[in-house]
């Protein structure tokens, strides 16, 4: 049977699950399907490319009602949304090891391939973020998801090793207070004057 682009990724994603991103490797993702390294560059480019498609896939799974609510019919409406969505991806991103640097990556190369933060950006747009600023919005928001995950996923890496914890614990609580913060500072601000040199 012939190696797909999908077996790829699907053994990426797995690999990263399993063991984390320090361990995904080409030589080992070859070893897994059992084929030459050089195969696996008919169907990416490099292991960059392989990992914007691993992080669209992470953030696949996000169910299609939070992705698009139907039209917001206010501000409002919007906010909660994007409220929903950010919990969402990172929901999808917690259980996976490093999965937030991976999509940061991805970000930061390719944004257009990870639909559900552009969409996170749409969504801040109708609920009131003014488009010229919208990116550094989304920006922001996605920092705190991103910073969110690592630090559950550090938190579990300690607990697992029977290290002691310190500082406090910066779960799902933690992670709601943030989103409406930051909300409340993007929605809330008026454009600013310009500024005088």
């Amino acid at each position: 049977m012939a190696l797909t682009r999908e077996q790829v990724v699907g053994t990426a994603v797995g690999i990263l699950s399993d063991f984390g991103l320090a361990d995904l490797s080409m030589r080992r993702l070859a070893r897994e399907l059992d084929v030459q390294v050089g195969a696996l560059y008919w169907h990416v480019k490099n292991k960059q490319e392989l990992l914007v498609d691993v992080a669209a896939r992470l953030l696949g799974g996000i169910d299609a009602g939070v992705m698009h609510p139907g039209a917001p019919a206010d501000p409002g409406a919007a906010r909660a949304a994007v409220e929903r969505l950010a919990r969402a991806v990172r929901a999808a991103l917690v259980p996976v090891p490093d999965s937030a640097e991976v999509v940061q990556l991805a970000q930061t190369m390719q944004p257009a391939a990870l639909r559900p933060l552009t969409r996170l950006r749409d969504l801040l747009e109708e609920a009131g973020v003014p488009p010229a600023r919208s990116a550094w919005a989304q920006h922001l928001l996605l920092n705190h998801i991103l910073g969110s995950v690592a630090a559950q996923q550090d938190r579990a890496v300690l607990e697992e090793a029977g290290t002691e914890r310190g500082g406090p614990d910066l779960g799902e609580e933690a992670f709601a207070w943030g989103v409406d913060v930051i909300l409340a500072g993007v929605l809330g601000v008026r454009e600013p004057s310009p500024r005088t040199a």
